[in-house]
């Protein structure tokens, strides 16, 4: 049965073997933002695991055990890690000792194609990567989405309008607003072949995707918010290229 677990673990891409405690601090705090996590081996025994999330400016760990091949987490109980995983993507929430509520938003692969992921920890590139988390959960649109409002620049009158962007998949797609249901253009990042900083625009926080026909200028409300854009739409680039 252990070798169907480890089977089972390889197929979760955020599962990171034997990395440390102290090497999963400086990977979450150097390189993820909030709400980034992963799962590890924990030493407290061979069938304990940690949940390690990044939560403001410091990573919080919750423990997993496996008991007769189930999952308890909390007062929960799994019958397997896959279940496990569809709980925290339709349940992203979890309560630390503060009583602050910890966001699960980005499971953290434990092959990242930047080079800058590996600056500062470099203890888990051996690792082969699972699936993707399309494969995962399909239903949990929790993991490896992102949505929210970007300031847009158009493409024949160069103005500014705001519009309300959703990455699922592999499609980003915005609309006039939040509540609308159509639409106003999906973009498909299998054709886009670069996402980067820009600072061409006279503009804070900007970034751009570059497609064959056209390249897109966005811009978010903060810094951070558009080097999560970044990082989440680079991430995906990187998925698509190694196939998945």
């Amino acid at each position: 049965s252990s070798i169907v677990n480890e089977r089972v673990e390889e197929n979760v891409f955020w599962y990171h073997y034997d990395l440390s405690w102290h090497a999963t601090e400086a990977l979450l705090l150097s390189n993820g933002v909030d709400g980034y996590f992963l799962l590890r081996n924990s030493n407290k025994g061979p069938d304990c695991y940690a949940l390690s999330v990044r939560a403001k400016d410091s990573v919080k760990h919750f423990h997993v055990r496996r008991q007769f091949g189930k999952y308890s987490f909390g007062f929960s109980e799994f019958p397997s890690l896959q279940d496990f995983c569809s709980h925290l993507a339709n349940q992203p929430l979890l309560g630390s000792e503060t009583g602050n509520m910890i966001v699960l938003r980005f499971p953290y692969p434990r092959q990242v194609e930047e080079p800058s992921i590996y600056e500062t920890v470099c203890v888990h590139t051996v690792m082969q990567t699972g699936r993707h988390e399309n494969d995962l959960v399909p239903n949990a649109p929790a993991l490896g989405t992102k949505e929210g409002y970007l300031v847009k620049q158009g493409a024949i009158i160069k103005n500014w309008k705001q519009r309300w962007f959703t990455l699922n998949r592999n499609e980003l797609k915005y609309f006039k607003d939040k509540m609308f249901v159509e639409p106003i253009q999906t973009l498909d990042l299998t054709e886009c072949s670069a996402v980067q900083f820009d600072y061409s625009q006279e503009r804070v926080n900007c970034f751009c995707l570059v497609f064959p026909e056209r390249t897109f200028y966005l811009c978010a409300k903060s810094g951070a918010e558009a080097d999560e854009w970044i990082k989440i739409l680079r991430w995906k680039l990187s998925q698509i290229k190694k196939g998945r």
